[in-house]
């Protein structure tokens, strides 16, 4: 069986996102904020899978501490919704708790990064935040939702952002519940405590205030430097008890009942 090479090259992903050849300058910049040989210095291992998010946590050094996980049933069809604190660390934390639990029978949506990891391909739905949405994304999304495979979200779309002082979510979008109502599938709220270096919410306001995050989220380049920067951390995950999916009735439009589940996560 041919072994499958999971390095990254950010020379090309960059000619691929941005269809050219990019000064040399900015793709070294690139490669060190992305860290590109310590990531690679990892991937050559060969994980993949829910293996691969489980040891790049230990990796890592970070520590999990999770609370209700006995409120995820065995059996059924769920959607999982997550708060989207750090942007990294996060998504490997719940691919790795639930695809654990569901013995890797997961698919979740992934951004430009996470999609050009080749460990995760088998779970991803890919949707390109930064260079505009794929136009398959709707046929995807709602094939994600009818199949049998539990779908783990994070309805912001984005990482969490300081917002009058406060590090929290952008309002939630509605996909997650028209679909999981029209699919049958009980929502499963998650809150996942932790937030970036003061450095990304910066940068964040700098990209606001100039206007960059229009083309580009400044931020969004700080991921991985974020994830290489919080090594040894400790998170709190708390599971709550699934929503079934006949609450989300006509009372209220898809996008209330979000911003609802959204408001239940951080009373986790």
């Amino acid at each position: 069986m041919e072994q499958i090479d999971y390095t990254i090259s950010v020379d090309k992903i960059l000619a691929k996102k941005f269809k050219g050849k990019t000064p040399k300058l900015v793709s070294n910049i690139v490669k060190k904020l992305l860290h590109e040989q310590w990531l690679n210095d990892w991937f050559v291992k060969g994980y993949s899978g829910v293996e691969f998010t489980e040891k790049t946590l230990d990796y890592l050094g970070v520590k999990l501490q999770i609370e209700g996980l006995e409120n995820v049933p065995d059996e059924g069809r769920f959607t999982v919704a997550c708060n989207h604190p750090l942007g990294g660390n996060d998504a490997l934390s719940i691919i790795t708790i639930f695809g654990k639990k569901w013995n890797s029978n997961i698919r979740f949506m992934a951004n430009d990064f996470l999609a050009s990891l080749k460990q995760l391909q088998e779970f991803m739905v890919a949707v390109n935040k930064t260079g505009g949405q794929s136009r398959n994304l709707p046929a995807l999304t709602e094939e994600m939702f009818a199949g049998d495979n539990q779908v783990l979200i994070f309805p912001a779309g984005v990482c969490s952002r300081k917002i009058k002082g406060v590090v929290q979510d952008l309002p939630w979008t509605k996909a997650f519940i028209s679909k999981s109502v029209k699919h049958h599938r009980d929502v499963i709220p998650v809150h996942f405590y932790g937030k970036n270096s003061w450095r990304f919410y910066f940068m964040d306001w700098i990209g606001k205030i100039t206007g960059i995050n229009k083309k580009f989220p400044l931020a969004m380049a700080l991921l991985v430097d974020e994830l290489y920067r919080a090594q040894g951390s400790t998170y709190r995950i708390v599971i709550g008890k699934p929503i079934p999916w006949q609450t989300f009735d006509e009372s209220r439009k898809p996008i209330e009942w979000a911003q609802v589940v959204r408001a239940k996560v951080y009373e986790l």
